[in-house]
């Protein structure tokens, strides 16, 4: 099987997706340094980058089933303190597509990603996040439905829990975003 068709060399699928080349990463550590969640992760990001650029199946594996790629919060700040203008948050995402894709998401973070998938329902349904949608898809998703119905009330009554979510005028244009995107990105 060619390495384009092999989902195990990751490299291959970062740069196809994102056009970054782990490659040009030289292990200064500015990702890490400037990482909020560096203290939280069980690989830092420029150990993650550095994983993916020794293109071992081993080494996906081990990048595939980290809380790493899990515990990237996505702000960006890697992206923008790299000297050689590399993205490591894409590279996160696509970590976290492959890992899903396998199979591989660990039993210890399969809350955060149906964390994530129902932010993303909420977001094509609605157009933009609301608590209740996002709490209700999440407890579903999750199976713990009471174990912080407790929180409800006043939350309810400080009004930061509104029952019904406000919906924009744009949201069949958000969701022919969604539509688009998980056409370019089908297997």
């Amino acid at each position: 099987m060619s390495v384009e068709g092999r989902d195990a060399v990751l490299a291959t699928k970062v740069r196809q997706v994102t056009g970054v080349e782990v490659a040009r990463c030289y292990q200064c550590g500015k990702c890490t340094a400037g990482c909020p969640m560096a203290a939280f992760m069980d690989l830092t990001p420029n150990q993650v980058m550095r994983l993916v650029q020794l293109r071992d199946p081993a080494a996906d594996d081990e990048l595939l089933r980290s809380g790493a790629i899990w515990s990237c919060a996505g702000c960006l700040t890697c992206t923008q303190r790299c000297p050689r203008l590399l993205d490591p948050a894409a590279v996160m995402d696509v970590l976290r597509e492959a890992s899903v894709r396998q199979g591989k998401v660990s039993e210890r973070h399969r809350r955060v990603l149906a964390f994530h998938q129902a932010f993303l329902a909420t977001i094509e349904r609605d157009g933009r996040m609301g608590e209740v949608g996002l709490v209700r898809r999440y407890k579903l998703a999750t199976g713990d439905l009471f174990s912080d119905v407790g929180l409800a009330p006043r939350a309810l009554a400080r009004g930061k829990l509104p029952l019904r979510g406000h919906r924009i005028a744009g949201r069949d244009e958000v969701r022919r975003i969604f539509r688009a995107t998980r056409e370019r990105h089908r297997p």
